[in-house]
């Protein structure tokens, strides 16, 4: 009970929320890292997915690129990337695009291609073309599958965006860093409080957004897919 009286006194701390190493600035560095990091991520897997998904190849590749991406030790790289960059905010981001890679990839491949064939079929025979075929019909159906993956890969690039204060003087994670090494054991939980408050805000926001992205793409019966797919082709 100490250990977290002792963390509330220091949340309670009125100096640890004003100045630059303030809570609230460490806070929006730890968001930031983690949306540059998830951006990047998705600017590699997304459009990799979507294709391997639309065109139903490279399934294999995927699921290998996954589970490759997945066994890297992320503390290991970003050691590596620190002695390879030096001090600063690239070692960090660069670890967790490499964190972020295999959640959103494997998510947009598997929610593409898991849309009904015959809808995609139906959507074709009305004579859509295949990039109308994949913005009008396929996307949006496969949204919350897509949705799904980017929360699940928000969840792991903010928990591990701590690490980011391991090369850098950045985010929440100098709280934990800065408390273990002065022996300050209530700075160290109510830095892990924070993470986990502000992992917690992600996701129900995220869980909001899926939500909302499967009521959006569930049809109530086949033939109301068709009918969307001919709605759409009445509007070209």
């Amino acid at each position: 009970m100490t250990l977290f009286a002792d963390a509330l006194a220091w949340l309670a701390d009125g100096t640890n929320w004003t100045g630059t190493g303030s809570i609230p600035t460490r806070a929006t560095q730890h968001l930031a890292v983690t949306a540059i990091a998830l951006a990047l991520a998705a600017l590699i897997a997304v459009p990799l997915g979507i294709l391997v998904g639309h065109t139903r190849r490279g399934r294999l590749l995927t699921i290998a690129l996954a589970g490759a991406g997945r066994a890297i030790p992320t503390l290991g790289l970003l050691t590596l990337l620190g002695l390879a960059l030096g001090i600063g905010a690239s070692a960090p981001v660069i670890a967790l695009v490499v964190l972020a890679i295999p959640s959103l990839l494997a998510g947009c491949a598997a929610g593409v291609r898991g849309v009904d064939p015959a809808t995609v079929d139906a959507a074709r025979a009305t004579g859509l073309t295949e990039l109308q075929v994949l913005t009008r019909v396929e996307l949006p159906l496969a949204a919350p599958v897509v949705v799904g993956a980017l929360r699940a890969a928000t969840l792991q690039v903010v928990a591990t965006a701590t690490l980011a204060a391991y090369t850098a003087d950045l985010g929440l994670g100098r709280y934990l860093f800065t408390g273990l090494k002065s022996r300050d054991y209530g700075e160290m939980l109510g830095g892990a409080v924070l993470v986990t408050a502000l992992a917690l805000a992600l996701e129900i926001a995220l869980a909001a957004l899926h939500r909302a992205a499967a009521r959006r793409a569930r049809p109530d019966t086949a033939p109301r897919r068709t009918r969307r797919v001919a709605t759409l082709e009445g509007h070209r």
